[in-house]
């Protein structure tokens, strides 16, 4: 179900798309008609009643499409903070009333089309706004989808079917093959491989048993279990992980945007500086006329057109290439502040590695076999199988492009291997250990890597081949820390899985630091205590176990390949899957906000020139703005800042 605050941005964003179509419909016979606009492009369109027309359009437009902003004006006075709201409201109210009475007789020249278009460009500008924010709410409705809806409870020695809410400490509940978890829990009966990489971040399936813990919302593999619920609804540990990210999510910093503060200063001076007009034009004995005229020229100079798309184009620019670069921005201002950042963090299964066991090194022991009729016997028994070290061995087959063969008397022998009978051979995939059992000596020559896997393949009883596997580093992850060091930026890895694995993969990419068999709790404690020390810290993760760092991280960055709660939870997604994204994403990130900055200077920078003018400082020397020159400064303030958002580009 949809939460109210995801509901609300939805209602938003639709109601700022029909109301910003509308206007424009209603705008364009308005510029079709406006005297200024005929000058410009040298036509003359004129019939009786054409004012009142012109009136009775912009009379629409302004309380349909202006409503959102008068209502705004409204809430901000309220609220004793006056914004961007209230500086449209009263541009949108002058332009109005001012044009509305030249038409029905009071001497001067109406701003229809000025308040038409500036009604339609701050529509546009905050429906491109309310898009770009979406609810971190979705994370915790995602979080919470984990859970399965039902459970069988076990009564009386019968099997029933429960809903989770049903579930009370104590109870008992089987877990069938394949099924989610239902509940925190300990096994009474029966062992199988839980998959937790979402809860724990371990990147293989771990073997449980009797007496053993078990997190709700874990995968059960291919043993069926009896579990005794110990934890259920807030208590679950599931619940405690969405409870982090809700608060995470809610003490992010509320920095006040950088427009928001331009137009609270364009507000004052602009009421300020219309007020002092009208009223020294009125004390130096001016007619009425003249001096509406001269506040209105003010206002309507320093109507936000540029101010209200210095931000939102910069955002729908960088959003649209960084979305053809693989870099999809959900948080923009988070993405703004990616240039602050001094430490990154990276998650390790999945993201600086591929998340899945991968084939490195094969060691061929007898002459009678090549490498690819090594495979073809192991992927063919391993086909079979569906432990995470048979899925590594397959993939290699595949990617080998052999043919596998018939398997006939298959059996997995829990914890030790497979073996079954091919082409008339007795062929077994055994652990070291099992090796052993079999009477087999383990060959001396083979160096045991620790975050490797070794197992053997045994035909007829005699040791053919020992293959190695191991979660493997990507590729990019090495350019990728190169990178960022490069940039002075320190880069750590936070992992669930065990030591040796991590300082392996530590060492290999030269990283800071890192810390090992961390939980979700543990992760977001680390980054608070690095934010407490001045760091700037943006996380990069791809499981649900990630998502409360995600969330307190100053950027939350989602690899792409990860769940999607990772991708909601985060600031950014990185859709290829590429660390190396992290170093453009933050070069970018540096480059828009600087973007943003040129165009709000020069948004609210021509208005030092150009009010003074519109109020008639310069009246004595014979110089002074009228009105539609002042439309015309307005618009190439727009087009500069439109230009200026154009030329951002991605390297």
């Amino acid at each position: 179900m949809e939460n109210k605050e995801t509901s609300h941005h939805k209602m938003m964003i639709k109601d700022y798309k029909k109301r910003f179509y509308v206007a424009l419909v209603f705008t364009i016979p308005i510029l079709i008609l406006s005297t200024t606009i005929q000058e410009w492009f040298n036509y003359d369109l004129v019939f009786y009643g054409k004012d009142y027309l012109l009136l009775g359009l912009a009379t629409f437009i302004f309380f349909y499409g202006g409503w959102p902003f008068l209502k705004g004006l409204i809430k901000e006075i309220r609220n004793k903070s006056l914004g961007m709201m209230t500086l449209i409201a009263v541009a949108i109210c002058v332009a109005y009333f001012y044009s509305a009475a030249t038409v029905l007789g009071l001497e001067g020249n109406p701003f229809f089309w000025e308040l038409a278009t500036l009604i339609d460009i701050m529509l546009l500008g905050h429906w491109i706004e309310m898009r770009s924010i979406l609810g971190a709410s979705r994370a915790l409705e995602e979080l919470a989808e984990l859970m399965p809806s039902t459970a069988h409870k076990i009564k009386d020695d019968n099997v029933i079917e429960v809903e989770i809410a049903d579930l009370k400490k104590g109870d008992r509940v089987l877990v069938k093959p394949g099924e989610k978890i239902p509940s925190d829990g300990s096994i009474l009966k029966g062992s199988s491989y839980i998959d937790e990489s979402m809860i724990t971040g371990e990147s293989v399936p771990v073997e449980r048993s009797e007496d053993d813990s078990v997190f709700g919302g874990s995968i059960n593999g291919d043993g069926s279990l009896e579990i005794e619920v110990q934890s259920t609804g807030e208590d679950s540990y599931l619940s405690k992980v969405i409870e982090l990210v809700k608060k995470a999510q809610a003490s992010k910093s509320k920095t006040q945007r950088l427009a928001d503060k331009a137009a609270f200063w364009l507000t004052i001076i602009s009421l300020s500086v219309g007020t002092i007009t009208l009223i020294t034009w009125l004390l130096l004995s001016a007619n009425v006329t003249f001096a509406i005229g001269r506040m209105a020229t003010v206002m309507v100079i320093t109507c936000p057109h540029a101010l209200g798309l210095a931000i939102p184009l910069v955002v729908a620019v960088s959003t649209s290439i960084s979305a053809k670069n693989g870099l999809l921005i959900r948080n923009r201002t988070s993405f703004e502040n990616s240039r602050k950042v001094t430490t990154v963090i990276f998650d390790k299964t999945g993201t600086l590695t591929k998340g899945k066991f991968g084939v490195n090194k094969t060691t061929i022991f007898s002459e009678k076999y090549s490498e690819k009729e090594i495979f073809r016997y192991a992927g063919s028994l391993e086909n079979q199988s569906e432990h995470p070290i048979a899925r590594g061995i397959v993939e290699k087959t595949n990617e080998l492009e052999i043919g596998l063969l018939e398997v006939s008397n298959f059996n997995a022998i829990k914890g030790k291997g497979v073996e079954g009978i091919i082409d008339g051979k007795e062929v077994k995939i055994a652990s070291p250990n099992y090796l052993k059992q079999l009477g087999l000596k383990r060959p001396e020559n083979i160096d045991k890597d620790p975050i490797d896997t070794i197992v053997f393949l045994i035909i007829e009883n005699q040791l053919i081949a020992s293959i190695s596997l191991s979660d493997i580093i990507r590729e990019e992850s090495y350019g990728a820390i190169k990178e960022l060091k490069k940039e002075g930026i320190k880069c750590i890895m936070l992992t669930g899985d065990n030591y040796s694995v991590a300082e392996k993969v530590a060492k290999e990419l030269n990283l800071d630091d890192f810390y090992a068999e961390v939980l979700p709790d543990e992760k977001l404690e680390k980054i608070k205590e690095l934010q407490e020390k001045g760091e700037f810290v943006a996380m990069t993760g791809d499981g649900i176990n990630d998502a409360p760092a995600l969330a307190q991280a100053n950027v939350g960055i989602a690899i792409g390949s990860g769940t999607d709660i990772a991708a909601e939870t985060a600031d950014i997604i990185l859709v290829e899957s590429n660390p190396g994204d992290v170093s453009s994403l933050i070069k970018f990130g540096n480059k828009t906000y600087k973007k943003i900055v040129q165009n709000l200077i020069w948004a609210t920078g021509y208005n030092v020139v150009a009010i003074p003018l519109a109020a008639g400082a310069l009246y004595a020397f014979n110089i002074i703005i009228s009105p539609a020159i002042g439309a015309i400064l307005m618009s190439i303030s727009t087009v500069i800042v439109a230009i200026n958002a154009k030329l951002l580009k991605l390297k």
